[in-house]
């Protein structure tokens, strides 16, 4: 599928770099309301070193992040002075975790907005491989000034 956005696209939108950039290209975009981002899972990812040696599994906690990600890239293309802000992590609620993301996955990161504003932000992703549901949660962000 073509990209909406590639890596390069992504970046002048996120402020992330390597190793902290989880989101590799946006697939599907409507905005305001929907994004789809893909994060091609590798075993050279750094995390894999330690979580697990012999049986490598990427953390929850990072997989949420690429869905954090994907909002932000959302709610970040509408607004104009982007580059002077930062989208900030407050909360996530009812994260669920529902099979390992391990290197070689394909991670489709869904994310709906339920809730955009200037600065609030509130959305639910949803993260699959091969179709089945992998994590899924209820994120919110503020859209703060960067200083």
């Amino acid at each position: 599928m073509e990209p909406v956005f590639d890596s390069e696209a992504i970046k002048k939108l996120l402020p992330h770099r390597y190793p902290f950039l989880l989101v590799d290209r946006i697939i599907e975009l409507v905005p305001r309301q929907r994004v789809v981002g893909i994060k091609q899972v590798s075993i050279n990812e750094s995390y894999f070193q330690g979580h697990f040696p012999g049986a490598p599994v990427m953390p929850g906690v990072l997989v949420i992040e690429a869905m954090a990600q994907c909002g932000a890239i959302l709610a970040l293309r509408e607004i104009e002075d982007r580059d002077q802000k930062l989208v900030l992590f407050t909360g996530i609620k009812e994260a669920r975790f529902r099979r390992p993301v391990v290197p070689g996955d394909t991670l489709v990161l869904e994310v709906t907005a339920l809730r955009t504003g200037s600065r609030i932000q509130r959305m639910r992703g949803e993260a699959k491989v091969d179709g089945e549901v992998c994590a899924d949660a209820e994120l919110t962000s503020v859209i703060a000034n960067r200083k």
